[in-house]
């Protein structure tokens, strides 16, 4: 099991079983939060807890996930899909980078481009330690 804790420790989330590899995207989102995403389902592997607020894009008549974070300081704990999947499900990503750097460090990360194909790009073979270290 995987877990991670805002700042302050108000608020953190927990990731039962292996997290797989991790994914850097580069959307206008990802990108000035600084997070790395492990994904899973709201509910199954993935539990949040403490005080949580949510952020969703103004900018769209139609969003499709909302960004959860500590309302003390502001640390990006997860995003959530808002629509459920045609299973019910609903998918949803914790960030890495709130894990202790010892545990997730030789996680490998993928890169994903959320800007402008929305596409898998190749990977690199880095791991979390080489983007903290």
């Amino acid at each position: 099991m995987l877990t991670g804790s805002c700042h302050c420790g108000k608020a953190s989330w927990k990731l039962e079983g292996d997290p797989g590899s991790i994914t850097a995207c580069n959307c206008t989102l990802c990108r000035r939060y600084g997070t790395l995403w492990a994904y899973d389902y709201e509910g199954e592997r993935i539990a949040l807890t403490g005080e949580i607020a949510s952020y969703t894009r103004a900018d769209r008549d139609e969003p499709s996930l909302e960004i959860l974070f500590c309302p003390s300081c502001a640390c990006v704990l997860s995003w959530r899909s808002l629509r459920l999947r045609k299973d019910g499900r609903r998918r949803m990503a914790v960030n890495i980078r709130l894990a202790p750097p010892e545990i997730v460090q030789d996680l490998t990360i993928d890169h994903f481009d959320g800007l402008d194909t929305f596409e898998d790009l190749p990977s690199k073979g880095r791991c979390v330690r080489d983007l903290w270290f």
